[in-house]
C-alpha cells in the first residue's frame, strides 16, 4: 500500500511539473507526454494512456485533486481520441454497422461489473472503446432501420458542451442563456407552423410521446379547467378522443395514463395509403355524442410511424372547429418537411389551424437524441394547466423577470438542456440548409422507388410514398415465377426475418421490416440521414440480393 501511496504521490508530483509547461502543445502529442514522464508507455491499444496515468484512479481528476488539470486533460482527450474513431468509423461505408452477438455471447466478451473498489483510468477508457466497438452506428450511411436519423457532427458538439455544463432547464436563475436560446428557436418553430408572429407557447419534451401528452393535458385542461383540482368526478360524461388507426402507440397511451380507458381513445379508419378518413372520424364523433359521451380531442398525424402518411390536415380542422374539439398534429415524424417549400403542400396544408403541434427535430431533421418539441397556439395554457408553484424554485420575488423561468410549465421537475444541439445545429444550416436537407432526402426516396420499379423480379413496391418510409418486398430467386399477389407477398413476409437476420450477421446493412394490418411482413426502408448517397441506395438493393437470393 505505501509503495503505491508513493507511486500515486509521485505520478502528481509529476503533473505539477507538467503544469509549468505549454499544456496547449503537450496535450495533442501522445509521444510528447511519454517523453516528459520520461518512461515508455504501455502500447497495448490506440487508445493507451502513459504508464503513470494509466494507473491512476477517479480521485486524481479534477475536482478530486486539485493539482489534476494535466492529468484530467490527458484523461479527456483519450476519450475524445476513442469518439472521433468512432465517428470515423461510422462514416466509413468499409466498416460494419455492428458486429452483432446473441446476448448470452455478447456478456461473455464484455466486463459489466460493479466491484468494490473502482478500476483505473485504463480500464475507463478501455471500457469507453468496448462500449463503442460493439454498438451499432446508426450514422452509419447504410443504416436505414428505423427512424435514426444520423450522426449530426455540429449537433453532436452541442451535446458535448451541453454535457459539459450540465445544467438544469427549471429557472433563468440556473440556466440563463439556454432559457433564451429556447425562447428565440421555438418562437422561430411556431413561426414555421404559421401562427402570426410565431405566437403561442412551446417547451422541449422528453420524446415525442410525452409532447403528445402535453397536448392531451392542455386540451383537457382547456374544455374541463376544473379537473385539476376537482379530477374525474368534476366532468360530467365520457370524455372521447379520436385518432387514426395508423397513429404512434403514444396516442392510445394518452387515454390509459389520463383515466379515460383506451377504449374511449377511438380508431378512426385510414383509406389504401394510411390517412385517416375524415367522414369517418365524423361519423364517430356523431356517434358517442349520441351516446351522452363528451368528445374533446382529435389527433392528426403528419408522418405515421410506419407508412409516412399525412393525414387530410385542413379536412379534420373543418371538422374540429364544427363540433368544437381540440385539433393536435402529431408531426414528431413529418414536421421537418415544412422547413421544404417544394414538399410542404400539400402534407402539410392547414397546420396553421392546429391548436397544438409535436414536431421532433431529432427525427428528420437529424438533431440528436432527444430533442422533442410541443407548441401551442394558446399562449398562457402549459402554465395553467402544469403549474405548481413550489416555492423552492419558483419564488415571483427574483430579482429578474421570473416569466422565463420555465419549469412550472412542466409535469417534470428536472429537465435536460435539450436545446444547444439545435440551437447549434439550426445555426449552422440556417433555414436554407434544413431544406436542402428536407429536399434531398425526399429525393433520394423516389430515386429508390425508381430502382425498386426497374427490378421488378427482385423487389415489389407496397405503395407510393407520401415521405421517405419505401415500403416494399423483396423477391427470392424461387418466387420470381410466381405470380404477385397475396399468396407471393405471404411467402416474401415470410422470408424477411430471415434476411434481417443475414443482415445483422454480416454488418453491411441494417433495414427494418414489420406486418400491417392484413399485409405480412414487408420491409420499411428509411431514408433520413444525412450521410445517404444515391450510390448507397443501389448498395442497398444489391446487397438485400446478395443476402437473401438463395432464400
Amino acid at each position: 500500500m505505501d509503495a503505491l501511496k508513493r507511486a500515486k504521490e509521485e505520478a502528481v508530483s509529476k503533473a505539477k511539473e507538467l503544469a509549468s509547461v505549454n499544456i496547449n502543445s503537450l496535450w495533442t502529442s501522445g509521444s510528447k507526454m511519454m517523453s516528459l514522464f520520461g518512461q515508455q508507455s504501455i502500447m497495448a491499444s490506440p487508445h493507451q494512456l502513459p504508464k503513470e496515468v494509466a494507473n491512476l484512479h477517479y480521485e486524481d481528476l479534477l475536482p478530486h485533486n486539485q493539482n489534476g488539470q494535466a492529468i484530467t486533460k490527458e484523461f479527456l482527450q483519450k476519450v475524445i481520441d476513442v469518439l472521433m474513431d468512432f465517428v470515423k468509423d461510422t462514416n466509413d461505408r468499409n466498416c460494419k454497422i455492428l458486429e452483432f452477438h446473441h446476448p448470452e455471447d455478447m456478456k461473455k466478451l464484455l466486463d459489466l461489473d460493479i466491484h468494490d473498489k473502482g478500476v483505473n483510468l485504463q480500464q475507463l477508457i478501455q471500457d469507453c472503446h468496448t462500449t463503442l466497438k460493439y454498438q451499432v452506428k446508426t450514422g452509419h450511411p447504410r443504416f436505414f432501420n428505423q427512424l435514426s436519423c444520423g450522426l449530426d457532427l455540429v449537433s453532436m458538439a452541442g451535446e458535448w458542451l451541453t454535457a459539459t455544463a450540465n445544467t438544469n432547464m427549471f429557472t433563468y436563475e440556473i440556466a440563463p442563456v439556454f432559457i433564451l436560446m429556447e425562447n428565440v428557436v421555438m418562437q422561430h418553430m411556431r413561426e414555421i407552423i404559421g401562427w402570426e408572429n410565431g405566437a403561442g407557447d412551446s417547451i422541449l419534451a422528453p420524446g415525442g410521446s410525452i409532447s403528445n401528452l402535453y397536448a392531451f393535458l392542455a386540451a383537457r385542461h382547456r374544455m374541463f379547467p376544473q379537473y385539476k383540482e376537482k379530477g374525474l368526478s368534476s366532468i360530467k360524461g365520457q370524455l372521447v378522443m379520436y385518432t387514426s388507426d395508423q397513429c404512434h402507440y403514444s396516442v392510445k397511451s394518452c387515454a390509459s395514463v389520463c383515466g379515460l380507458g383506451t377504449d374511449n381513445c377511438v380508431e378512426v379508419p385510414s383509406d389504401s395509403r394510411g390517412r385517416m378518413i375524415p367522414s369517418e372520424l365524423e361519423r364517430l364523433i356523431l356517434e358517442r355524442k349520441a351516446r351522452g359521451d363528451v368528445p374533446f380531442f382529435v389527433n392528426c398525424t403528419a408522418g405515421t410511424t410506419v407508412l409516412g402518411a399525412f393525414d387530410p390536415i385542413e379536412d379534420i380542422a373543418a371538422i374540429c372547429q364544427k363540433h368544437k374539439l381540440w385539433m393536435h398534429v402529431d408531426a414528431a415524424w413529418g414536421g421537418g418537411i415544412m422547413l421544404s417549400k417544394k414538399h410542404r403542400h400539400p402534407r402539410l396544408t392547414g397546420i396553421e389551424k392546429a391548436d397544438s403541434v409535436t414536431w421532433n427535430p431529432h427525427k428528420l431533421m437529424g438533431t440528436l437524441l432527444q430533442c422533442s418539441t410541443i407548441h401551442f397556439k394558446e399562449d398562457g395554457l402549459l402554465i395553467s394547466c402544469n403549474q405548481m408553484s413550489a416555492e423552492y424554485l419558483f419564488m415571483q420575488d427574483k430579482l429578474y423577470d421570473t416569466s422565463y423561468d420555465t419549469g412550472d410549465k412542466v409535469i417534470q421537475c428536472g429537465r435536460h438542456n435539450d436545446i444547444f444541439k439545435l440551437w447549434l445545429q439550426w445555426r449552422a444550416k440556417g433555414d436554407e440548409g434544413f431544406e436542402k436537407h428536407m429536399d434531398t432526402l425526399m429525393d433520394l426516396a423516389q430515386y429508390m422507388v425508381r430502382r425498386i420499379k426497374e427490378q421488378p423480379d427482385k423487389f415489389e413496391l407496397m405503395l407510393e410514398p407520401e415521405m421517405v418510409n419505401v415500403s416494399f418486398w423483396y423477391v427470392p430467386t424461387r418466387l420470381r415465377s410466381m405470380p404477385a399477389g397475396p399468396e407471393r407477398e405471404k411467402l416474401c413476409g415470410q422470408i424477411a426475418p430471415v434476411l434481417k437476420s443475414r443482415m445483422m450477421q454480416a454488418g453491411t446493412l441494417m433495414v427494418g421490416y414489420q406486418p400491417l394490418n392484413d399485409r405480412p411482413n414487408f420491409f420499411r426502408n428509411i431514408i433520413s440521414s444525412a450521410a445517404v448517397t444515391y450510390a448507397d441506395v443501389d448498395f442497398l438493393l444489391s446487397e438485400m440480393d446478395r443476402l437473401g437470393h438463395d432464400l
